[in-house]
């Protein structure tokens, strides 16, 4: 499952998606709106996405896991459009054997969807908006 959303995250498919009786470990990652960054009170942020490419690079970051960890399933799913406070924007599922490898892969999945994958993000703030830049904080 690699997926752009335009709606809320739901675990459940999420989990069913990485389901495996040889599944000794399944591991989560969420990534939640936070309410401050550099200082300001953040309000909501907002993601847009080339989606076609983003899940073209979401499939190559869960090939690319499976290839190098002994894992079983990776799962990923960023949401698009505008996020409210505490809701989820992105997360991964990841089952493996043991943990090690599903720790291991669910961190690589993470950092590298923040490198490749075309999703961009607008700050609303009390008093403003600005786009940050790309998910790695780099500022455009």
């Amino acid at each position: 499952m690699f997926e752009i959303v335009t709606h809320a995250i739901a675990l459940g498919p999420l989990l069913a998606a990485v389901s495996d009786p040889a599944a000794g470990a399944v591991v989560t990652f969420l990534g939640t709106t936070r309410n401050e960054n550099e200082g300001r009170r953040v309000t909501e942020l907002e993601y847009e996405a080339y989606p076609e490419m983003a899940v073209a690079e979401l499939c190559k970051i869960g090939d690319t896991a499976k290839a190098r960890w002994p894992i079983h399933a990776i799962a990923i799913v960023h949401r698009i459009g505008v996020v409210p406070i505490g809701e989820a924007s992105v997360a991964i599922a990841v089952s493996a054997g043991h943990r090690a490898a599903a720790f291991e892969a669910c961190r690589f999945a993470i950092d590298r969807l923040k490198e490749v994958v075309p999703i961009w993000k607008k700050e609303h703030f009390e008093g403003g908006e600005v786009w940050i830049g790309s998910q790695t904080g780099q500022r455009f």
